[in-house]
């Protein structure tokens, strides 16, 4: 539906004339346009395809997802190395030392080994030809003629890597649609490559909303602090997207629909100003910036006025491009992170090309209460393959979720003791469960 669809039909060509007018529809119209969360989760996976890929030096491509296969271009090793520090020895034993000649990484031997004969070497080193084992340093000893011993069995090639051990010129290392990790980096690093070719990650603005907030101190006259602000951005991030920045901005239609309309990212993030409150703003602005709205609501407790548009233009910023989508959260925190989960998450997911994580179930260490129709996302940890429901899961508190692993999905009437429920991952673990925060909530609802 567009907004436009949606809103009256009043004659008002400027949506922002209807700042501060309460919405038409009944409490049940707003139910019944509400999307059911598993639904509304597979429209935000759908909303948009994956970006263009870019090619990247390789240290600025972690976090990102491998648009081609990656492939060795070397065998790996590149040549027969040692794999200890010790003796480089050729036949069998006892060897005549070479007092004067060592083997070290990065040089290449200067002669090769004939029968009899060992010299130093480093691990990583370059093996010289002619050897046919390492002996580790400490299962050797030397002789007072200059002669080295084996205090252990010696076995033919012991102690190198062959060339190739690993991989050969030309073999399929990683599928593309892989995650670049920290590991991925090293592997594509000594397989050769010096850049990769990545879906870049999507780059998301966060605007937080609302006269009320505080970004210090203590709470006082009607102020709280913004609780979202700090925790977004890191969120986001830790989702795989590149984070232009964090704004606030206050009550204001026309502040919003410029920092709407005027972003550079690729989705925009809104805090707060979704419902049918007298200074709740993002309907309105979404109208006159000419968007799409995917969802509109979702059947889901805690964050039930979460939503999601398509923008179509760059609305009063020439030259600006303009935000494919944006993502509008509840403001109460946990509201917000089911938001997050619901919407955001398969969204970014899409845009970056990744693949959908494995979805999983463990059964409910206690009975969850539900909601009668909506699906329920509440804060839970793992302990010995059981989801443990927490404590403080309200849609302001943050409590519960900070030391949380997951939040477990209960369907509409709730859940039994030992049901297995479908759990959707942070993307993060707690130390654990057991520590602060967890212990001390115990796992029982009140």
């Amino acid at each position: 539906m567009t907004m436009k669809e949606r809103l009256p039909d009043d004659g008002v060509d400027d949506a922002l004339a209807l700042v501060g007018r309460p919405r038409t529809d009944s409490p049940r119209a707003e139910a019944h346009r509400a999307t059911p969360w598993p639904e509304a989760r597979a429209v935000a996976a759908r909303a948009a395809g994956p970006r263009e890929p870019v090619r990247v030096p390789l240290g600025q491509g972690l976090g990102q997802v491998l648009v081609e296969p990656l492939r060795a271009l070397t065998d790996l090793p590149s040549f027969d190395t040692s794999a200890m520090d010790g003796w480089a020895v050729a036949g069998p034993g006892p060897w005549r030392i070479d007092p004067e000649g060592a083997v070290l990484a990065g040089h290449v031997p200067a002669a090769g080994l004939a029968d009899g004969d060992a010299v130093r070497i480093a691990t990583g080193a370059r093996v010289p030809a002619g050897t046919t084992a390492v002996v580790r340093a400490e299962h050797s000893r030397t002789d007072a003629a200059g002669h080295l011993h084996a205090l252990r069995e010696v076995v033919h090639g012991q102690d190198i890597r062959p060339r190739a051990q690993e991989c050969r010129t030309g073999d399929p290392l990683l599928p593309a649609g892989s995650a670049v990790t920290p590991a991925v980096l090293g592997l594509a690093a000594a397989a050769g490559y010096d850049e990769l070719t990545v879906r870049p990650r999507p780059r998301v603005e966060v605007l937080v909303l609302g006269d009320e907030l505080l970004t210090g101190g203590l709470p006082h006259e009607g102020l709280i602090r913004d609780a979202l602000g700090p925790m977004l951005g890191p969120w986001l991030a830790a989702l795989g997207a590149e984070v232009l920045g964090t704004r606030r901005i206050g009550d204001d239609a026309e502040a919003l629909y410029a920092a709407v309309t005027g972003s550079a990212a690729d989705v925009v993030i809104t805090t707060g100003g979704t419902a049918a409150g007298p200074v709740d703003h993002v309907h309105t602005v979404l109208d006159k910036a000419g968007a799409t709205l995917l969802v509109d609501g979702v059947k889901a407790r805690p964050g039930h006025p979460m939503l999601l548009a398509r923008l179509e233009s760059a609305g009063e910023a020439p030259g600006a491009p303009a935000p494919r989508h944006l993502v509008g959260l509840p403001g109460n925190p946990l509201a917000a992170v089911s938001g997050l989960l619901t919407l955001a998450e398969p969204l970014l997911r899409a845009l970056a090309g990744a693949p959908a994580p494995v979805p999983y179930r463990l059964p409910v260490g206690a009975e969850v209460p539900g909601h009668p129709y909506d699906t329920r996302l509440v804060p839970v940890v793992h302990r010995g393959g059981v989801a443990e429901p927490l404590h403080y899961n309200g849609p302001a508190m943050l409590r519960g979720i900070a030391a949380a692993h997951g939040m477990a999905v209960i369907p509409p009437g709730g859940a039994r003791q030992g049901q297995p429920l479908e759990i959707l991952d942070l993307p993060w673990r707690v130390m654990s469960a057991e520590g602060p925060g967890g212990g001390a909530q115990g796992v029982c609802f009140t």
